[in-house]
Protein backbone atom coordinates (compact mmCIF):
# COMPACT_ATOMS: atom_id res chain seq x y z
CA UNK A 1 0.00 0.00 0.00
CA UNK A 2 1.63 3.36 -1.22
CA UNK A 3 1.34 7.01 1.09
CA UNK A 4 -1.48 8.44 -0.67
CA UNK A 5 -3.32 4.92 -0.38
CA UNK A 6 -2.98 5.37 3.55
CA UNK A 7 -3.36 8.70 3.93
CA UNK A 8 -6.65 8.55 1.82
CA UNK A 9 -7.84 5.24 4.55
CA UNK A 10 -6.53 7.17 7.61
CA UNK A 11 -8.73 10.22 6.42
CA UNK A 12 -11.60 7.90 5.92
CA UNK A 13 -11.50 6.22 9.23
CA UNK A 14 -11.27 9.98 10.66
CA UNK A 15 -14.41 10.92 8.54
CA UNK A 16 -16.50 8.04 9.68
CA UNK A 17 -15.11 8.50 13.48
CA UNK A 18 -16.72 12.36 13.58
CA UNK A 19 -19.75 11.33 11.70
CA UNK A 20 -20.14 8.61 14.69
CA UNK A 21 -19.42 12.02 17.15
CA UNK A 22 -21.73 14.23 15.58
CA UNK A 23 -24.39 11.53 15.90
CA UNK A 24 -24.08 11.68 19.38
CA UNK A 25 -23.41 15.63 19.74
CA UNK A 26 -27.12 15.78 17.59
CA UNK A 27 -24.68 18.12 15.30
CA UNK A 28 -25.52 18.09 11.34
CA UNK A 29 -21.80 16.54 9.98
CA UNK A 30 -19.78 17.73 7.36
CA UNK A 31 -17.62 15.84 5.03
CA UNK A 32 -15.43 18.83 3.64
CA UNK A 33 -12.88 17.15 1.43
CA UNK A 34 -14.39 18.11 -1.85
CA UNK A 35 -14.50 21.65 -1.21
CA UNK A 36 -12.13 22.40 1.63
CA UNK A 37 -9.48 23.68 -1.14
CA UNK A 38 -11.96 25.79 -3.55
CA UNK A 39 -14.95 26.77 -1.52
CA UNK A 40 -14.72 30.84 -0.89
CA UNK A 41 -13.67 31.99 2.60
CA UNK A 42 -15.51 33.94 5.22
CA UNK A 43 -13.59 36.76 6.59
CA UNK A 44 -14.17 39.43 9.23
CA UNK A 45 -16.31 37.32 11.31
CA UNK A 46 -13.48 35.09 13.14
CA UNK A 47 -9.70 36.36 13.56
CA UNK A 48 -7.37 33.70 13.40
CA UNK A 49 -6.22 34.10 16.97
CA UNK A 50 -9.79 33.04 18.11
CA UNK A 51 -9.88 30.02 14.87
CA UNK A 52 -7.72 28.15 16.16
CA UNK A 53 -8.68 28.70 20.12
CA UNK A 54 -11.82 27.68 19.52
CA UNK A 55 -11.29 25.12 16.60
CA UNK A 56 -14.09 26.79 14.57
CA UNK A 57 -13.97 27.77 11.10
CA UNK A 58 -16.86 30.29 9.56
CA UNK A 59 -18.81 28.89 6.72
CA UNK A 60 -20.95 31.65 5.44
CA UNK A 61 -22.07 34.67 6.67
CA UNK A 62 -25.80 36.10 7.44
CA UNK A 63 -27.58 38.30 7.85
CA UNK A 64 -31.73 38.50 8.81
CA UNK A 65 -33.17 36.12 6.55
CA UNK A 66 -29.72 33.61 5.62
CA UNK A 67 -28.40 31.91 9.12
CA UNK A 68 -24.32 32.49 9.95
CA UNK A 69 -22.99 29.08 9.73
CA UNK A 70 -19.85 27.51 11.65
CA UNK A 71 -18.06 24.52 11.15
CA UNK A 72 -16.55 23.42 14.49
CA UNK A 73 -14.55 20.29 15.64
CA UNK A 74 -15.07 17.52 18.85
CA UNK A 75 -12.72 20.23 20.24
CA UNK A 76 -14.47 22.98 20.07
CA UNK A 77 -15.44 24.40 23.91
CA UNK A 78 -18.84 22.79 24.78
CA UNK A 79 -20.26 25.72 26.57
CA UNK A 80 -19.24 28.12 23.20
CA UNK A 81 -22.37 26.75 21.16
CA UNK A 82 -25.29 27.66 23.16
CA UNK A 83 -23.26 30.93 24.10
CA UNK A 84 -23.21 32.02 20.33
CA UNK A 85 -26.85 31.03 20.01
CA UNK A 86 -28.50 33.26 22.36
CA UNK A 87 -25.79 35.96 21.43
CA UNK A 88 -27.13 35.66 17.45
CA UNK A 89 -30.73 35.66 18.47
CA UNK A 90 -30.24 38.44 20.98
CA UNK A 91 -29.35 40.16 17.53
CA UNK A 92 -32.06 39.06 15.94
CA UNK A 93 -29.88 36.92 13.84
CA UNK A 94 -29.46 32.82 13.23
CA UNK A 95 -26.79 30.54 13.65
CA UNK A 96 -25.82 27.00 12.73
CA UNK A 97 -23.09 24.82 13.35
CA UNK A 98 -21.63 21.49 11.24
CA UNK A 99 -19.42 19.62 12.78
CA UNK A 100 -16.08 18.44 10.83
CA UNK A 101 -12.91 15.95 11.23
CA UNK A 102 -9.55 17.79 12.54
CA UNK A 103 -7.97 17.22 9.24
CA UNK A 104 -10.42 19.20 7.60
CA UNK A 105 -10.25 22.04 10.08
CA UNK A 106 -5.83 21.65 9.89
CA UNK A 107 -6.96 21.78 6.12
CA UNK A 108 -8.96 25.21 6.24
CA UNK A 109 -6.87 26.74 8.70
CA UNK A 110 -3.87 26.33 6.03
CA UNK A 111 -5.68 28.81 3.56
CA UNK A 112 -6.76 31.17 6.63
CA UNK A 113 -3.19 31.21 8.17
CA UNK A 114 -0.83 29.51 5.72
CA UNK A 115 2.69 28.52 7.70
CA UNK A 116 5.46 31.20 7.37
CA UNK A 117 8.14 28.44 6.30
CA UNK A 118 11.97 28.84 7.12
CA UNK A 119 14.18 27.62 5.17
CA UNK A 120 17.21 25.58 5.66
CA UNK A 121 19.11 22.54 4.55
CA UNK A 122 16.94 19.39 5.53
CA UNK A 123 18.91 17.43 9.08
CA UNK A 124 20.04 14.17 7.02
CA UNK A 125 21.08 11.17 9.09
CA UNK A 126 25.20 10.16 8.65
CA UNK A 127 26.33 6.94 7.77
CA UNK A 128 28.95 5.35 10.47
CA UNK A 129 31.71 7.58 9.74
CA UNK A 130 30.10 10.21 8.05
CA UNK A 131 31.67 13.28 10.11
CA UNK A 132 30.91 15.10 6.69
CA UNK A 133 27.61 15.07 7.08
CA UNK A 134 27.04 15.81 10.85
CA UNK A 135 29.48 18.74 10.18
CA UNK A 136 27.21 20.19 7.29
CA UNK A 137 24.04 19.85 10.05
CA UNK A 138 26.09 21.42 12.76
CA UNK A 139 26.97 24.38 10.84
CA UNK A 140 23.21 24.70 10.04
CA UNK A 141 21.99 24.11 13.07
CA UNK A 142 24.18 26.93 14.21
CA UNK A 143 22.88 29.12 11.84
CA UNK A 144 19.01 28.92 12.71
CA UNK A 145 17.63 31.75 14.85
CA UNK A 146 16.78 30.88 18.29
CA UNK A 147 13.06 31.69 18.51
CA UNK A 148 12.82 29.14 15.56
CA UNK A 149 15.22 26.18 16.31
CA UNK A 150 13.17 23.99 18.17
CA UNK A 151 10.46 24.34 14.66
CA UNK A 152 12.95 23.36 12.70
CA UNK A 153 14.39 20.50 15.36
CA UNK A 154 11.01 19.18 15.77
CA UNK A 155 9.73 19.90 11.77
CA UNK A 156 13.11 17.53 11.04
CA UNK A 157 12.66 15.04 13.27
CA UNK A 158 9.28 14.56 11.87
CA UNK A 159 10.19 14.51 8.11
CA UNK A 160 12.47 12.03 9.26
CA UNK A 161 10.19 9.56 11.24
CA UNK A 162 11.80 10.33 14.72
CA UNK A 163 10.31 9.15 17.93
CA UNK A 164 12.69 11.33 20.23
CA UNK A 165 15.22 14.06 19.82
CA UNK A 166 18.07 13.80 22.57
CA UNK A 167 19.58 16.92 23.44
CA UNK A 168 22.94 15.61 25.20
CA UNK A 169 25.80 17.83 27.06
CA UNK A 170 29.31 17.10 26.26
CA UNK A 171 32.48 18.58 28.00
CA UNK A 172 33.29 21.04 25.16
CA UNK A 173 29.87 20.51 22.77
CA UNK A 174 26.40 20.21 22.36
CA UNK A 175 25.45 16.65 21.04
CA UNK A 176 22.02 16.09 19.44
CA UNK A 177 20.69 12.76 18.26
CA UNK A 178 17.25 11.36 17.38
CA UNK A 179 15.65 7.83 17.36
CA UNK A 180 15.12 6.58 14.14
CA UNK A 181 13.30 3.33 13.26
CA UNK A 182 13.98 2.46 17.24
CA UNK A 183 17.84 3.37 16.67
CA UNK A 184 19.94 6.27 17.70
CA UNK A 185 21.59 8.04 15.42
CA UNK A 186 24.00 11.51 16.02
CA UNK A 187 22.65 14.05 13.42
CA UNK A 188 24.52 17.08 14.76
CA UNK A 189 27.58 18.62 17.40
CA UNK A 190 26.99 22.68 17.97
CA UNK A 191 28.59 25.45 19.76
CA UNK A 192 28.37 25.00 23.45
CA UNK A 193 27.70 28.88 23.96
CA UNK A 194 23.87 27.84 22.37
CA UNK A 195 23.26 26.15 25.56
CA UNK A 196 21.86 28.70 27.05
CA UNK A 197 19.60 30.05 23.73
CA UNK A 198 18.41 25.95 23.39
CA UNK A 199 17.63 25.70 27.04
CA UNK A 200 15.73 29.05 27.38
CA UNK A 201 14.18 28.31 24.72
CA UNK A 202 12.61 24.45 25.73
CA UNK A 203 11.79 26.16 29.07
CA UNK A 204 9.56 28.52 27.84
CA UNK A 205 7.90 26.39 25.54
CA UNK A 206 7.62 23.36 27.72
CA UNK A 207 7.01 25.26 31.01
CA UNK A 208 10.45 24.03 33.03
CA UNK A 209 13.04 25.22 34.52
CA UNK A 210 16.16 25.72 32.51
CA UNK A 211 18.22 25.99 35.98
CA UNK A 212 16.57 23.25 37.86
CA UNK A 213 19.00 20.68 39.77
CA UNK A 214 16.43 17.81 39.51
CA UNK A 215 14.81 15.85 36.60
CA UNK A 216 11.48 17.65 35.12
CA UNK A 217 8.60 16.93 33.34
CA UNK A 218 7.02 19.16 30.38
CA UNK A 219 5.29 19.39 27.41
CA UNK A 220 4.62 21.34 24.61
CA UNK A 221 2.59 20.94 21.08
CA UNK A 222 3.94 21.80 17.25
CA UNK A 223 2.19 21.77 14.66
CA UNK A 224 3.65 20.35 11.26
CA UNK A 225 2.59 21.48 7.85
CA UNK A 226 3.91 19.47 4.79
CA UNK A 227 2.95 18.78 1.38
CA UNK A 228 -0.24 20.73 1.76
CA UNK A 229 -1.29 18.75 4.99
CA UNK A 230 -0.61 19.13 8.64
CA UNK A 231 -1.09 17.37 11.68
CA UNK A 232 -0.03 18.32 15.57
CA UNK A 233 2.55 16.55 17.50
CA UNK A 234 2.41 15.99 21.48
CA UNK A 235 5.68 16.60 22.40
CA UNK A 236 6.65 15.32 26.33
CA UNK A 237 10.15 16.62 27.67
CA UNK A 238 12.49 14.95 30.19
CA UNK A 239 15.51 16.66 31.51
CA UNK A 240 17.90 15.48 33.85
CA UNK A 241 20.62 17.29 35.45
CA UNK A 242 24.56 16.32 34.69
CA UNK A 243 27.85 16.76 34.54
CA UNK A 244 27.75 19.32 31.83
CA UNK A 245 24.58 20.67 32.12
CA UNK A 246 20.44 19.42 31.80
CA UNK A 247 20.42 16.78 28.77
CA UNK A 248 17.23 16.91 27.36
CA UNK A 249 14.66 14.13 25.48
CA UNK A 250 11.54 15.21 23.55
CA UNK A 251 9.49 12.30 22.57
CA UNK A 252 7.17 12.80 19.85
CA UNK A 253 3.77 11.62 19.38
CA UNK A 254 1.26 12.12 16.46
CA UNK A 255 -1.83 13.87 17.97
CA UNK A 256 -3.85 12.07 15.15
CA UNK A 257 -6.89 10.08 16.17
CA UNK A 258 -7.06 8.20 12.74
CA UNK A 259 -3.51 6.73 12.87
CA UNK A 260 -4.83 5.02 16.08
CA UNK A 261 -6.44 2.05 14.09
CA UNK A 262 -5.87 -1.39 14.79
CA UNK A 263 -6.21 -2.26 10.87
CA UNK A 264 -3.05 0.43 10.64
CA UNK A 265 -0.31 -1.55 12.79
CA UNK A 266 0.52 -4.07 10.06
CA UNK A 267 -1.12 -7.32 11.95
CA UNK A 268 -2.20 -10.37 10.19
CA UNK A 269 -5.62 -11.22 10.10
CA UNK A 270 -5.45 -13.75 12.83
CA UNK A 271 -3.75 -11.41 14.84
CA UNK A 272 -6.65 -9.04 14.39
CA UNK A 273 -9.25 -11.28 14.89
CA UNK A 274 -7.81 -12.98 18.40
CA UNK A 275 -8.13 -8.85 19.82
CA UNK A 276 -11.07 -8.05 18.32
CA UNK A 277 -12.95 -11.30 19.47
CA UNK A 278 -11.61 -10.94 23.36
CA UNK A 279 -12.79 -7.53 23.22
CA UNK A 280 -15.67 -8.06 22.61
CA UNK A 281 -16.62 -9.55 25.61
CA UNK A 282 -17.56 -7.38 28.55
CA UNK A 283 -15.48 -8.65 31.04
CA UNK A 284 -11.77 -10.21 31.52
CA UNK A 285 -8.06 -8.38 31.35
CA UNK A 286 -5.82 -8.08 28.36
CA UNK A 287 -1.99 -7.54 29.13
CA UNK A 288 0.07 -5.83 26.96
CA UNK A 289 3.83 -6.87 27.67
CA UNK A 290 7.11 -5.76 26.19
CA UNK A 291 10.09 -2.83 26.34
CA UNK A 292 10.26 0.85 25.98
CA UNK A 293 10.04 2.08 22.45
CA UNK A 294 8.22 -1.50 21.33
CA UNK A 295 4.49 0.24 20.56
CA UNK A 296 2.73 -0.76 23.23
CA UNK A 297 0.98 2.67 23.74
CA UNK A 298 0.10 2.79 20.29
CA UNK A 299 -1.49 -0.88 20.26
CA UNK A 300 -3.62 -0.45 23.24
CA UNK A 301 -4.70 3.07 22.37
CA UNK A 302 -5.85 1.70 19.34
CA UNK A 303 -7.58 -1.12 20.82
CA UNK A 304 -9.24 2.02 23.45
CA UNK A 305 -10.13 3.55 19.90
CA UNK A 306 -12.13 0.44 18.33
CA UNK A 307 -14.09 0.09 21.71
CA UNK A 308 -14.59 3.93 21.88
CA UNK A 309 -18.49 4.05 21.33
CA UNK A 310 -21.42 5.72 22.70
CA UNK A 311 -22.75 2.78 24.56
CA UNK A 312 -19.45 2.41 26.67
CA UNK A 313 -17.86 4.67 29.53
CA UNK A 314 -14.42 4.44 28.75
CA UNK A 315 -11.78 5.49 31.67
CA UNK A 316 -7.99 5.25 31.51
CA UNK A 317 -5.23 5.99 34.44
CA UNK A 318 -2.04 6.94 33.09
CA UNK A 319 1.55 8.12 33.90
CA UNK A 320 1.59 10.42 32.04
CA UNK A 321 -1.06 10.85 28.98
CA UNK A 322 0.46 10.30 25.36
CA UNK A 323 -2.43 10.72 23.11
CA UNK A 324 -5.72 12.43 23.93
CA UNK A 325 -8.76 10.74 22.74
CA UNK A 326 -12.22 12.15 22.20
CA UNK A 327 -14.84 10.76 23.77
CA UNK A 328 -12.72 8.89 26.47
CA UNK A 329 -12.28 10.09 30.24
CA UNK A 330 -8.28 10.15 30.61
CA UNK A 331 -6.93 10.60 34.23
CA UNK A 332 -3.42 11.17 34.57
CA UNK A 333 -1.85 9.88 37.71
CA UNK A 334 1.14 11.18 39.30
CA UNK A 335 2.89 8.58 40.81
CA UNK A 336 6.47 10.40 41.76
CA UNK A 337 3.93 12.35 43.38
CA UNK A 338 2.65 9.62 46.00
CA UNK A 339 -0.14 9.14 43.14
CA UNK A 340 -1.05 5.19 43.06
CA UNK A 341 -2.74 3.11 40.14
CA UNK A 342 -4.29 0.97 42.80
CA UNK A 343 -6.10 3.78 44.73
CA UNK A 344 -6.97 5.65 41.52
CA UNK A 345 -8.54 1.97 40.07
CA UNK A 346 -10.52 1.78 42.83
CA UNK A 347 -12.04 5.14 42.42
CA UNK A 348 -13.39 5.30 38.94
CA UNK A 349 -14.60 1.54 39.53
CA UNK A 350 -17.40 3.62 41.14
CA UNK A 351 -18.11 5.67 38.16
CA UNK A 352 -19.31 2.59 36.26
CA UNK A 353 -16.84 2.23 33.55
CA UNK A 354 -17.30 -0.57 30.87
CA UNK A 355 -13.75 -0.38 30.05
CA UNK A 356 -10.46 0.80 32.09
CA UNK A 357 -7.12 1.31 31.11
CA UNK A 358 -4.60 0.88 33.93
CA UNK A 359 -1.17 2.48 32.15
CA UNK A 360 1.05 -0.29 34.18
CA UNK A 361 0.59 -2.79 36.61
CA UNK A 362 3.78 -1.99 38.76
CA UNK A 363 2.85 -3.72 41.92
CA UNK A 364 0.74 -6.82 43.97
CA UNK A 365 -1.91 -3.84 44.75
CA UNK A 366 -2.42 -2.96 41.32
CA UNK A 367 -2.50 -6.51 39.65
CA UNK A 368 -5.27 -7.62 42.11
CA UNK A 369 -7.54 -4.65 41.95
CA UNK A 370 -7.27 -5.06 38.16
CA UNK A 371 -8.12 -8.38 38.21
CA UNK A 372 -11.15 -7.72 40.64
CA UNK A 373 -12.72 -5.29 38.16
CA UNK A 374 -12.22 -7.76 35.60
CA UNK A 375 -13.87 -10.31 37.60
CA UNK A 376 -16.79 -7.81 38.35
CA UNK A 377 -17.73 -7.11 34.85
CA UNK A 378 -15.21 -4.40 33.45
CA UNK A 379 -12.85 -4.84 30.81
CA UNK A 380 -9.29 -3.91 32.02
CA UNK A 381 -6.33 -3.25 29.86
CA UNK A 382 -2.93 -2.87 30.81
CA UNK A 383 0.47 -2.90 30.57
CA UNK A 384 3.02 -4.95 32.27
CA UNK A 385 6.98 -5.45 32.46
CA UNK A 386 8.50 -9.14 31.01
CA UNK A 387 9.93 -10.11 28.01
CA UNK A 388 7.37 -12.55 26.62
CA UNK A 389 3.53 -13.82 27.39
CA UNK A 390 4.89 -16.63 29.61
CA UNK A 391 6.95 -14.76 31.53
CA UNK A 392 4.29 -11.95 32.60
CA UNK A 393 1.91 -15.21 32.97
CA UNK A 394 4.38 -16.56 35.72
CA UNK A 395 4.91 -12.89 37.02
CA UNK A 396 1.27 -12.17 37.35
CA UNK A 397 0.57 -15.29 39.38
CA UNK A 398 3.81 -14.29 41.68
CA UNK A 399 2.03 -11.21 42.43
CA UNK A 400 -1.35 -12.27 42.79
CA UNK A 401 -0.88 -15.62 44.05
CA UNK A 402 -3.31 -18.82 42.41
CA UNK A 403 -7.19 -18.32 43.08
CA UNK A 404 -9.85 -20.40 41.60
CA UNK A 405 -11.89 -17.39 41.18
CA UNK A 406 -9.06 -15.73 39.04
CA UNK A 407 -8.67 -18.56 36.55
CA UNK A 408 -11.05 -16.81 34.21
CA UNK A 409 -10.40 -13.13 34.83
CA UNK A 410 -6.96 -12.93 32.12
CA UNK A 411 -7.69 -13.46 28.51
CA UNK A 412 -5.21 -12.67 26.50
CA UNK A 413 -1.80 -11.68 26.97
CA UNK A 414 0.05 -9.66 23.77
CA UNK A 415 4.07 -9.39 23.85
CA UNK A 416 4.99 -6.74 20.95
CA UNK A 417 8.37 -5.43 19.75
CA UNK A 418 9.11 -3.43 16.67
CA UNK A 419 12.18 -4.23 14.07
CA UNK A 420 12.80 -2.30 11.24
CA UNK A 421 11.58 -2.89 7.65
CA UNK A 422 14.19 -3.70 4.86
CA UNK A 423 14.02 -0.99 2.03
CA UNK A 424 12.94 -2.50 -1.35
CA UNK A 425 16.35 -2.38 -2.92
CA UNK A 426 17.27 -5.24 -0.28
CA UNK A 427 19.74 -8.26 -1.21
CA UNK A 428 18.98 -11.61 -0.88
CA UNK A 429 21.31 -14.35 -0.01
CA UNK A 430 21.38 -17.61 0.91
CA UNK A 431 22.13 -18.58 4.57
CA UNK A 432 24.83 -20.91 6.04
CA UNK A 433 24.14 -24.61 7.45
CA UNK A 434 24.37 -23.58 10.64
CA UNK A 435 21.94 -20.59 10.31
CA UNK A 436 19.50 -23.17 8.04
CA UNK A 437 19.60 -25.78 11.18
CA UNK A 438 18.64 -22.78 13.64
CA UNK A 439 15.75 -21.97 11.08
CA UNK A 440 14.43 -25.05 11.25
CA UNK A 441 14.65 -25.82 14.74
CA UNK A 442 13.09 -23.17 15.90
CA UNK A 443 10.20 -23.62 13.21
CA UNK A 444 9.61 -27.20 13.99
CA UNK A 445 6.07 -27.70 14.34
CA UNK A 446 4.90 -24.54 12.01
CA UNK A 447 3.34 -24.50 8.84
CA UNK A 448 5.72 -23.23 6.20
CA UNK A 449 7.72 -24.67 3.38
CA UNK A 450 11.55 -24.80 4.66
CA UNK A 451 13.17 -26.67 2.04
CA UNK A 452 14.38 -23.73 0.30
CA UNK A 453 15.54 -20.90 2.49
CA UNK A 454 16.31 -17.07 1.00
CA UNK A 455 17.15 -14.59 3.53
CA UNK A 456 17.87 -10.58 2.87
CA UNK A 457 20.41 -8.34 3.55
CA UNK A 458 20.32 -4.51 3.76
CA UNK A 459 22.02 -2.21 0.87
CA UNK A 460 23.14 0.80 2.10
CA UNK A 461 21.96 3.98 -0.25
CA UNK A 462 22.22 7.97 -0.05
CA UNK A 463 18.65 8.31 0.62
CA UNK A 464 18.29 5.24 3.11
CA UNK A 465 21.27 5.49 4.64
CA UNK A 466 21.16 1.81 6.59
CA UNK A 467 18.97 0.36 3.98
CA UNK A 468 15.61 -0.06 6.68
CA UNK A 469 12.98 2.22 6.29
CA UNK A 470 10.11 2.13 8.67
CA UNK A 471 9.43 -0.42 11.18
CA UNK A 472 6.76 -3.60 11.45
CA UNK A 473 5.34 -4.75 14.36
CA UNK A 474 6.17 -8.71 15.90
CA UNK A 475 3.32 -9.58 18.02
CA UNK A 476 3.33 -12.88 20.37
CA UNK A 477 -0.37 -13.85 21.51
CA UNK A 478 -0.94 -16.31 24.41
CA UNK A 479 -4.78 -16.94 24.56
CA UNK A 480 -5.69 -18.12 27.79
CA UNK A 481 -7.16 -21.66 27.42
CA UNK A 482 -8.69 -24.14 30.02
CA UNK A 483 -4.73 -25.49 30.40
CA UNK A 484 -3.17 -22.38 31.03
CA UNK A 485 -6.16 -21.41 33.87
CA UNK A 486 -4.91 -24.52 35.42
CA UNK A 487 -2.22 -22.74 37.10
CA UNK A 488 -3.61 -19.67 37.91
CA UNK A 489 -6.21 -22.30 40.01
CA UNK A 490 -3.53 -23.77 41.54
CA UNK A 491 -4.20 -26.86 39.81
CA UNK A 492 -0.24 -27.18 38.89
CA UNK A 493 2.43 -26.26 41.61
CA UNK A 494 5.64 -26.49 39.51
CA UNK A 495 4.66 -22.91 37.80
CA UNK A 496 7.70 -22.30 35.53
CA UNK A 497 7.72 -19.67 32.23
CA UNK A 498 8.88 -22.71 29.64
CA UNK A 499 5.89 -25.11 30.65
CA UNK A 500 3.35 -22.42 30.20
CA UNK A 501 5.16 -21.38 27.00
CA UNK A 502 5.05 -25.10 26.05
CA UNK A 503 1.31 -25.20 26.89
CA UNK A 504 0.82 -22.20 24.62
CA UNK A 505 2.82 -23.57 21.42
CA UNK A 506 0.49 -26.83 21.56
CA UNK A 507 -2.77 -24.49 21.18
CA UNK A 508 -0.99 -22.92 18.28
CA UNK A 509 0.98 -19.94 19.91
CA UNK A 510 3.80 -18.61 17.82
CA UNK A 511 6.32 -16.84 19.97
CA UNK A 512 8.25 -13.62 19.03
CA UNK A 513 11.24 -15.46 17.92
CA UNK A 514 8.90 -17.37 15.10
CA UNK A 515 7.13 -14.58 14.44
CA UNK A 516 10.74 -12.70 13.61
CA UNK A 517 12.07 -15.61 11.53
CA UNK A 518 9.11 -15.79 9.67
CA UNK A 519 9.18 -12.12 8.59
CA UNK A 520 13.24 -12.50 7.76
CA UNK A 521 11.71 -15.87 5.56
CA UNK A 522 9.32 -13.09 3.97
CA UNK A 523 11.68 -10.25 3.40
CA UNK A 524 10.42 -8.12 5.33
CA UNK A 525 13.39 -7.40 8.04
CA UNK A 526 16.80 -9.51 8.40
CA UNK A 527 17.47 -12.26 11.51
CA UNK A 528 20.16 -9.98 12.87
CA UNK A 529 17.54 -7.27 13.14
CA UNK A 530 15.00 -9.90 15.25
CA UNK A 531 18.07 -10.79 17.68
CA UNK A 532 18.34 -7.30 18.23
CA UNK A 533 14.83 -6.52 19.66
CA UNK A 534 14.17 -10.11 20.85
Amino acid sequence: MDESEIQRKRRDNEEQATRNRARILGLPYLDTREFEDTIPLVPDILDVKTMRKDFMIPLQKGDEETPFRFMVTSQTPNSLLPEMRRQYANDGKHVGFFLISNSAFQAFMLRYDPPRQVHYDDIRIAQDGDSETIAEVSRTLNQVSSEKIFNFLIDQADKLGASDIHIENLRDEIRIRMRVDGMLHPVAQIDKDRYRIIMGELSSRANISSAATKPQSGHMQQDIYRDGSSHLLNIRVETVPTMYGQDAVLRLFNFDESLLNLNLLGLSDVELETIQEIISHPRGLVLMVGPTGSGKSTTLYSILNALNTSERKIITLEDPIEYGITGITQIPIQTNDGGSFADALRSVLRLDPDVVMVGEIRDADTARTAIQASITGHLVLSSFHANSTAAAFARMIDLIGTNPIFASSIRLLMAQRLVRKLADNKEPYKPDASTVSYIRDTLRGVDVDLEDITLYRPIESEEIPFGYKGRAVLMEQLVVSEDIQAYLRGDIKDINTHDIEASARAHGMLTLEQKGILAALRGETTLEEVSRVI
